[in-house]
């Protein structure tokens, strides 16, 4: 029964018994639907698939809320993220067969954030998580990348993950020491001071979308590997990773040929907690674009650019909306 709506004149005081303890359950599933978000995401890299996953954490709780007493929950909150994460573990399979059939790189669905949003912020939390990174995530198996991301993320210990998982504290210091060794070699721990990284990708932007050959050539590091994720719906996405700078320079002049600056107006907005550009045609999001640089920050040395209309449509040109739609699942 809702809460604007009167009893009827013959209900006993046992009739809202229920009700209670279904809005103790809303309130402490709201209270903590932020920090579900932020470990769901990163585990999963969807909102869309994240959004479902908070979906089935929210009925798996009530049920629980209007069945067994609350009271028998020593940690809600603990409690919530092993649903969660559990629920996240199951989501992988049909993620998985869903990239089998994928057309073209698949990319993390980015996250545009506020930059005047509080950095204490779990859903933050999971934005600092580079698109990079995500995609090194991506090969770790999924238990690996459950612990990873509780321990490395959110600052779990290895108890505290056991319990999570169902595995044994030893289980899960022998996942994370795996975890944390293969992400290492791959994405070694440096961040570009933020006015670098900044000026590093205005330059990029302005010799990717004007065609200049030369520029490219000076900003892209040798090594330079280029990610364009248009799921299939883009024309000029690339259906595989492009590696090395006369690869990359011909992939991104031939991307200007077809959008001239003139019909795509810039924002620079930091995606997932980098320095990055989104790219509008009018008020429609044509395309986020994320560039990695080298350990001096001089050159680039990774270009993810998501243009899949999926993946965008929590991208909107105000920032506060931005914000507000990508850290909120959907009202249960």
């Amino acid at each position: 029964m809702s809460e604007s709506t009167p009893a009827p004149a013959g209900d006993t005081p046992e009739d809202t018994s229920v009700e209670d303890p279904l809005r103790r359950a809303t309130d402490l599933f709201l209270a903590h639907r932020e920090l579900l978000f932020g470990v769901v995401y990163t585990m999963l890299g969807s909102v869309a698939d994240t959004e479902d996953v908070l979906q089935e954490t929210w009925l798996s709780w009530t049920a629980r809320g209007t069945g067994a007493p609350l009271e028998r929950v020593a940690n809600p909150r603990a409690y919530l993220v092993r649903i969660a994460v559990n629920h996240a573990l199951a989501r992988r399979a049909a993620i998985s067969r869903r990239r089998e059939t994928y057309v073209g790189p698949w990319l993390p669905e980015p996250l545009v954030a506020d930059e005047a949003a509080d950095a204490g912020d779990p859903a933050l939390r999971a934005e600092s998580v580079s698109l990079a990174m995500l995609v090194v995530l991506e090969s770790l198996t999924p238990l690996e990348r459950a612990v990873f991301v509780l321990g490395e993320v959110f600052g779990y210990a290895h108890r505290e993950i056991a319990e999570i998982i169902g595995r044994t504290p030893a289980a899960v210091r022998q996942l994370a020491h795996r975890a944390r060794a293969h992400v290492h070699a791959r994405r070694p721990r440096y961040a570009a001071h933020p006015r670098v990284r900044r000026e590093a990708t205005e330059r990029f932007v302005r010799a990717a979308l004007g065609g200049d050959i030369a520029a490219l050539m000076e900003i892209l590091a040798p090594d330079v590997t280029v990610w364009t994720d248009g799921g299939g719906r883009r024309r000029q996405a690339g259906l595989r990773p492009v590696h090395g700078r006369d690869k990359a320079v011909r992939l991104l002049t031939s991307y200007a040929a077809q959008r001239t600056p003139r019909e795509l107006e810039i924002r620079h907005r930091r995606v997932n907690g980098d320095d990055a550009a989104v790219l509008f045609q009018g008020d429609a999001p044509f395309a986020v674009m994320v560039m990695d640089l080298t350990p001096e920050g001089d050159q680039v040395s990774g270009v993810y650019i998501v243009t899949n209309p999926d993946k965008l449509q929590h991208v909107r040109p105000d920032d506060t909306e931005d914000a507000a739609d990508a850290a909120t699942p959907p009202a249960c």
